[in-house]
Parts: structure tokens; sequence; C-alpha cells
């Protein structure tokens, strides 16, 4: 597999670094932590909150793994620590270890690239929509621009379906329209049945949850925020629904 010029690796598991005596790990643990880095994430149960990490980082010497160094060079590398403070009782703490072949010569560089790789899992997530939702490998396309055109629509619709995912969780007092349309408003008022659970939340995050649970989507108190799969499965159902409901109309009329 090719990659860029500059890379952003989570840490493999590499023999030794400089003289080859010891491994990443035992180097960075002498290293003094320069940073410290305040992110906002969410619990199990989709509860926000702020975690401290400290980070570290170096450059040094990469040796690839023993049975490889007759045909793989040495490479200069940054590697840089982000490891969470005061990890509290039962649950793991958020570690993260990465090398870059790019430049990093301050605290504030190091963070960037910390920042940089968090957004993978947003990558991921997109890809994920992409392919098991709009079930893009499984078209039978025989051209490359047919093929093209199709996963430029799919693009689309995935980036939409993330967006409703994580708007309720990141925006929830944005106005109702900004994530429904006006059809798909009045048809999930019809539709789906307001819960006494969501009476108090915000328009928008009660109408995003009555496409959640087209989807299968419980919205029990327990219950985290809907994800991707349901909120996906739920405006499969909400289109399927509205064009019955313009084709009915239509006839009628």
């Amino acid at each position: 597999m090719t990659r860029s010029p500059h890379t952003l690796l989570c840490e493999p598991a590499l023999t030794g670094s400089g003289d080859g005596q010891h491994t990443i790990a035992d180097e960075m643990e002498q290293v003094r932590i320069k940073g410290a880095h305040r992110v906002k994430i969410r619990d199990a149960k989709g509860h926000p909150m702020t975690v401290t990490l400290e980070v570290r980082y170096q450059r040094m010497t990469v040796l690839p793994p023993i049975g490889k160094q007759n045909r793989c060079p040495a490479l200069q590398l940054t590697v840089v620590h982000a490891h969470e403070r005061d990890v509290p009782p039962g649950r793991s703490s958020i570690e993260w270890k990465l090398l870059t072949n790019l430049p990093v010569q301050s605290g504030a560089e190091a963070i960037e690239k910390v920042n940089w790789y968090a957004m993978r899992w947003k990558i991921e997530t997109f890809h994920k929509i992409l392919k098991s939702g709009c079930k893009a490998e499984d078209s039978k396309l025989h051209t490359a621009k047919r093929l093209a055109n199709l996963i430029s629509v799919f693009c689309i619709l995935s980036w939409r379906i993330f967006w409703l995912t994580m708007i309720s969780r990141c925006a929830p007092q944005a106005p109702l329209d900004t994530a429904s349309t006006p059809a798909e408003i009045e048809l999930l008022e019809r539709v789906v049945s307001g819960l006494p659970l969501t009476a108090q939340a915000p328009p928008l995050v009660r109408n995003l949850i009555k496409v959640a649970r087209l989807g299968g989507y419980l919205a029990r108190a327990s219950d985290p925020p809907p994800g991707n799969a349901v909120m996906w499965r739920g405006m499969q159902r909400l289109t399927d629904i509205q064009l019955g409901y313009e084709l009915a109309l239509n006839r009628s009329g």
C-alpha cells in the first residue's frame, strides 16, 4: 500500500529505536511531559465529559523488525504519546501512540497531530456508512464513469446521515428546519408518536429521535444517543414513506 509523503500512523510493534537495544516505549518513558490537551468525549452512555491528555513527543531513529532490517531502512520519525491524566475508576485510560514523519518542534505542533488523528474516527465512520449503509461495494456497474457517478451520490447521502447523527449532539439547539425539510417534519409528526421521555428535549433532537425510531431506536432513558445505523435505516424508511405519500397525493389530485 502506497502512502503520501507525510504520514501519521498508529505505533506498530517495532523492535527498536536508536541503538536498537531498547523499544520505543522504553525511550518514551524517559521523555518529560511537554504539554497538556483537553478533549471532550462521551462515556459509554453518551454523557459528555472533558479529559486532560498529557502529551510527550520525541524525534528518534526507528529500526525495522529484525527480520526485515536487510530490506527496510531505518526511519527518522517523531513519536507522539498522549495519555489521559486522572483516569476515573471503572474506565480504561485514553492513550494514543502515534508516529509521524512530519516536523514536531513544540507542544502545539504535537497537539495538532493528535487532533488530526482524532479525525480518523469520523473518516472511518463516514466510510462505514458509505459501504454498509449505501452498499457502495454491492453495485454492479461496469464502467468507471458510472461507478464514480454513483459513489458521488452515495457520498452526499453518507455525509447527510453522519451529519444528522452528530448535529443533535453538537448543536441540539439548532432550528428544527436545519436538519429536516418541512415535508419530513410533517410526516414524522403523523407517523411517529412523541415520547414523554423526550418531551423536554429541543425540537431538533425530538425530530431526529423520531427518525431513529423508524430505524429501530428504542429511545429508553438508559440508551445513548442514536447512532449512524439506526439513522440510516430510519432515513431509508422515511424516504419510502415520503415517496408513497407524494404518489398518493398525485393520484388523488
